[in-house]
């Protein structure tokens, strides 16, 4: 039976008492249900958006400042971050994920004091994964020249790559942070700290670049020093002003460890799959003619895209933080309802997204380089940009309800299926059967996308979102259970 919906105010009206939404059964109650999740979602998600794009914008300055030394550079430099670099940014940032799944539902149940030693097993964790990736840093020129990029590219990305090793061990202690924030809605602040960085970035570039002449080694050193500040400017604020979640360190963050490594990984193999897809058209290009104006060319329509995929990584994580937050809450309509509102808005984005690169595609490759053939080649891919873009604005979302949910591992062997075995096959043989080039390689992983993206649609649609409610409050008591135990053990210690 279903709890009659509540007298007084437009917000009380749609409650029922338990907290959650009573039943939308009119125009005007889901119009005010989207309103009120509209408010929710973009409280959490504005600041949250920002931030991300500030960090994702210190790489698009270092593009823009070294592309202008050459093309050459621009195509090293590229090189490195959208394969190497993204590599590791995505396994770090998917190890971290698995803290947005625990801290949130920890944080909706009243169980904020677990979100300190959840975030101090992730650091611990993530740091060992450093140690992990490490040599793809060393050997990346290596690394590059099997994959079948251009020697010199891979020769001087590979140089470039050795000098920023400090920025990945930044990662092991900034994700875990950002999620342990996250969960408690304390994004503000992550907001502030991302715009003081960034301006301090542009600072450096231009000084060890522009007036000491450095080049790729001075963009190296401000790409670390960037990452560092950020990581140690959230950490003090943990330490500082987050008392109830953050009572010091405890042995607690070594108890169950394979348990914590195993929903980690899972996390890490779910988002890295959709990451790396981006990453792989990159390599694939560089096997094509004119391996330096294709490499280039790409790199700024995949540097655009990132800078939108940004943009909706911020969204993922704020719906995450509600998903979660709602679930341990025990709200199963709230939960639902912040789904679908987060859905239709960022596919309303994607499309206003896809008509401002077509209306400007003949002038928005200027920011990054001055080369006319550059320019020329960017707008051929702008279209196929456009529709990326699209796609990008829903998929990301999806991917934080099922962080939020705790679904990884089902939408990682989704990510491999549609990705892997149908979207990369096509494109390459779109790419060089077809010798489409890298229109063809583009429009194969399009395709691939599109297929990940309907089936996610269709398991929203199919979700019993009580069934969800049920399995985390199992969740939640399992965890803080074993947790409880492990500080017992660390007392008598």
């Amino acid at each position: 039976m279903e709890t009659p919906l509540l007298n007084g105010g437009d917000g009380n009206r749609l409650k029922a008492e338990n907290g959650d939404y009573a039943e939308v059964k009119s125009i005007s109650e889901a119009a005010a249900v989207f309103k009120e999740e509209t408010g929710k979602l973009w409280k959490i998600a504005t600041p949250l958006v920002f931030n991300i794009v500030c960090q994702y914008a210190t790489n698009s300055l270092t593009n823009i400042f070294v592309g202008h030394l050459g093309e050459l550079e621009l195509s090293a430099i590229s090189i490195s971050m959208s394969v190497i670099n993204t590599f590791a940014f995505g396994f770090m940032l998917g190890m971290g994920s698995a803290l947005e799944t625990l801290c949130g539902q920890a944080f909706g149940a009243g169980q904020v004091h677990m979100l300190g030693v959840y975030m101090q097993r992730s650091w611990i964790i993530l740091l060992l994964s450093s140690l992990v990736l490490l040599p793809i840093y060393v050997f990346a020129a290596p690394v590059l020249k099997f994959l079948g990029q251009d020697p010199d590219v891979a020769n001087l990305s590979g140089q470039f790559t050795i000098l920023t090793i400090p920025s990945l061990f930044s990662l092991a202690i900034n994700f875990p942070t950002q999620k342990f924030l996250q969960a408690q809605s304390k994004v503000n602040v992550m907001a502030w700290i991302g715009f003081i960085v960034l301006i301090e970035h542009a600072v450096l570039l231009w000084l060890f670049i522009a007036v000491l002449g450095w080049g790729l080694r001075g963009a190296a050193v401000a790409f670390n020093f960037t990452r560092w500040v950020t990581a140690i400017a959230q950490v003090v604020y943990v330490f500082v002003w987050c008392k109830d979640a953050w009572t010091g360190f405890s042995w607690a963050a070594f108890n169950e460890m394979w348990a914590f490594v195993r929903l980690s990984i899972a996390s890490a193999v779910m988002l890295c799959l959709e990451i790396w897809y981006m990453m792989s058209i990159t390599l694939l290009a560089g096997h094509l003619p004119n391996a330096v104006i294709t490499i280039g060319s790409l790199s700024i329509c995949t540097n655009i895209n990132g800078l939108q995929f940004m943009i909706f990584i911020g969204i993922n994580a704020a719906v995450s933080v509600r998903v979660s937050n709602e679930l341990g809450l025990q709200h199963p309509r709230a939960t639902k309802y912040s789904v679908f509102v987060a859905v239709f808005q960022s596919i309303i984005i994607g499309l206003l997204c896809l008509v401002i690169i077509l209306i400007t595609k003949d002038h928005f490759a200027i920011i990054y380089t001055d080369s006319k053939e550059l320019q020329q080649a960017v707008s051929k891919l702008a279209w196929l940009l456009g529709v990326t873009m699209v796609l990008n604005s829903i998929q990301p979302v999806i991917s934080g309800v099922a962080v939020g949910g705790g679904w990884q591992a089902t939408v990682a062997n989704i990510n491999l299926a549609c990705y892997y075995v149908f979207g990369l096959p096509l494109g390459y043989i779109l790419g060089y059967v077809a010798h489409l080039g890298v229109m063809g390689l583009w429009s194969g992983m399009i395709a691939g996308t599109l297929l990940q993206t309907f089936i996610l649609l269709f398991i929203l649609y199919k979700t019993n979102w009580n069934k969800e409610v049920e399995e985390s409050s199992s969740r939640m008591q399992k965890w803080a259970g074993q947790d409880i135990n492990a500080d017992k053990i660390g007392d008598d210690i």
